[in-house]
């Protein structure tokens, strides 16, 4: 069993799906991996949240506790040998405001993280509650943002809020053509009933121009999950298929 590299609270987690060729992902599959489908449909999801009391190997780090990140991520699976079915996400692109946090996750987990100024808004009325992620992209503020109910209700088995929120293992490709495999750990999450959406945000500039058509396209699906305590595990590099055996853990 690995060992805990980093723990955190993930906090409001909007997450806007969006259905898309399956193609277009296929350069960004991990060696040993596969895509995992919803009754056949293949998503992204473009997500911000809130990280909250960061711990690196159970420490502190001053000044990097609580920040913000907005993701493209999708979703796959690795099958072993003995037929469980790992069933896990791909980053395209990870943004945060912090360096620090930026080279350690590229340098070791191979993720593709970039820095950039960015805030968050949250806020409550008696009608509802608001939370909105921004961050600055070529001198232009980028945002995601949603209205939802005050009251917690849980995700139900089988739905498509299910399969975005039940992938527990992490997946990258490293320059080298071998794959980084990692764990996330956390309870089941619960979730807030969303009643707007809206997204300023060029996906062409953003992510490449395979995903220049989501811009200004509502997303398939929309959920606000409350998030909770989470721990990444010490992550290993498989072997790539054609080359010796590298399962190494770090």
């Amino acid at each position: 069993m690995s060992s805990t590299f980093l723990t955190a609270e993930w906090r409001r987690l909007i997450m806007a799906n969006y259905v898309i060729a399956p193609e277009l992902l296929m350069d960004y599959l991990p060696a040993g991996t596969e895509l995992d489908l919803y009754y056949g449909h293949c998503f992204v999801s473009l997500i911000g949240f809130y990280f909250h009391n960061v711990r690196l190997n159970g420490f502190r780090i001053p000044f990097h506790q609580n920040f913000e990140e907005v993701n493209l991520r999708f979703y796959v699976r690795r099958l072993l040998p003995t037929g469980e079915a790992r069933r896990g996400v791909v980053f395209v692109r990870e943004i945060v405001p912090l360096r620090a946090i930026s080279f350690v996750a590229n340098t070791l987990y191979g993720e593709r993280y970039v820095v950039a100024s960015m805030k968050h808004v949250w806020s409550e009325t008696n009608e509802g509650m608001q939370t909105a992620y921004r961050w600055k992209s070529h001198g232009h503020w980028c945002g995601m943002e949603s209205t939802a109910q005050k009251e917690l209700v849980p995700i139900e088995p089988g739905t498509v809020e299910e399969f975005i929120t039940e992938h527990y293992w992490g997946y990258a490709k490293k320059r080298s053509g071998h794959t980084v495999e990692y764990a996330v750990r956390h309870p089941r999450w619960q979730q807030y009933s969303v009643r707007s959406f809206s997204t300023d945000a060029d996906f062409g500039m953003l992510y490449g121009e395979r995903f220049a058509a989501l811009t200004g396209r509502a997303p398939d699906n929309v959920l606000l999950a409350e998030g909770s305590e989470i721990a990444v595990l010490n992550g290993q590099t498989l072997s790539r298929p054609g080359l010796p055996r590298n399962d190494h853990t770090f």
